[in-house]
């Protein structure tokens, strides 16, 4: 028997088709009374649906999210929670949108409540991260832990497919790494396990109708799955990667993941034979070819499968590779610079993943 530590995520989950009506009586739950509500330019109507949905308890919408969380947008909207009294905040959209209500939560420790719309996963961990001058910092503190989060699958049914399809990626991708986490442990695996699986079996019905409203509840079933699994452990190489390569060069977070994730796991594949196992079960493959298997499942269900695609430069990956061997990170294998240049020249080219 391995010894082990598992501290669970104090969230409050309010899981089902229609949950969003809950979202008054959650406040209620919090003690709450004013709420601003956040979402990004684009989701702006949503964010008024549900300022609407408030009612009185809504002090205000500040649709000024942006990707990767840039400070000014941080500053900003702590100022405007700051300027109407806000006691609390409402955060619906993907993971620029929550991060952004983490923003405000490391400063003042206003109650979070989340909505994903996406199956990004951050609404139930403690992880923030926010971009200064091209870099993006991460950390970890309970006060960013959304206190609830309601995952109605009705609000994932106008999810555009391309993004259906990275976004369950980067949920997978959450679980495969946390499966070789130096702090993980038997809790974690199960979830980790179950959440590929789940996130795999969703993508080819969701491919098939992207209104399939079970397969909806499947996909977030398996992002609060993965989700728990980014929150509770740490994450290695992957993740070191796609915060260089999305605070640095401004690549689209969900496709980085889409992108990075087979390369990782076949640089890691040699240490790491029991991850490999698991992850194999849950796609139903063999373990030895799992980081091949991950690039067709993104590749079958029309995700970018190369760095060039989604717009990084060519004469970024040395820069890239400097600043990803810079700060080391817990892996199974150590953090070799010139084998991390090699890694990122073969995403960037799209080429099948190697050790």
């Amino acid at each position: 028997m391995t010894p082990f530590v598992h501290a669970a995520q104090p969230s409050r989950i309010v899981f089902g088709a229609g949950s969003l009506a809950q979202l008054p009586a959650e406040l209620g739950h919090l003690g709450v009374r004013r709420a601003l509500v956040l979402s990004t330019p684009g989701h702006a109507a949503s964010a008024e649906r549900v300022a609407a949905l408030l009612g009185e308890c809504a002090a205000g919408v500040f649709a000024g999210a942006v990707m990767h969380v840039p400070i000014e947008a941080a500053r900003a909207a702590r100022t405007e929670a700051h300027r109407i009294g806000a006691d609390c905040a409402v955060a619906i959209g993907g993971g620029s949108t929550i991060g952004l209500g983490k923003a405000i939560a490391l400063e003042s420790a206003l109650p979070i409540i989340a909505v994903p719309t996406t199956y990004a996963g951050s609404e139930v961990t403690a992880i923030y991260g926010i971009t200064e001058a091209g870099v993006k910092k991460t950390g970890r503190d309970t006060k960013v832990l959304p206190k609830t989060v309601i995952y109605d699958p009705e609000l994932t049914l106008t999810l555009p497919l391309a993004l259906t399809v990275t976004s369950l990626l980067n949920a997978i991708a959450h679980a495969a790494e946390g499966l070789y986490a130096h702090d993980g442990n038997p809790v974690v695996a199960l979830m980790a396990e179950e959440g590929i699986r789940a996130g795999a079996a969703a993508l080819p019905a969701l491919s098939a109708n992207p209104q399939d409203l079970a397969a909806r509840g499947n996909a977030l079933y398996a992002a609060w799955l993965c989700g728990t699994v980014l929150g509770s452990v740490s994450m290695g190489l992957h993740h070191k990667l796609c915060h260089t390569l999305g605070g640095s060069f401004g690549l689209p977070h969900a496709e980085v993941h889409a992108v990075v994730l087979p390369h990782a796991i076949a640089y890691n594949a040699a240490q790491a034979p029991q991850a490999l196992a698991r992850i194999g079960r849950a796609l139903g493959v063999g373990a030895r070819v799992v980081p091949q298997a991950l690039q067709n499942l993104a590749a079958r269900h029309g995700a970018p499968t190369s760095l060039r695609a989604i717009g990084m430069p060519a004469d970024g990956l040395d820069r890239a590779a400097d600043l990803a061997a810079t700060t080391p990170y817990p892996n199974p294998r150590p953090l070799e610079r010139a084998a991390l240049r090699t890694l990122l020249q073969r995403a960037f080219d799209g080429a099948p993943p190697a050790p």
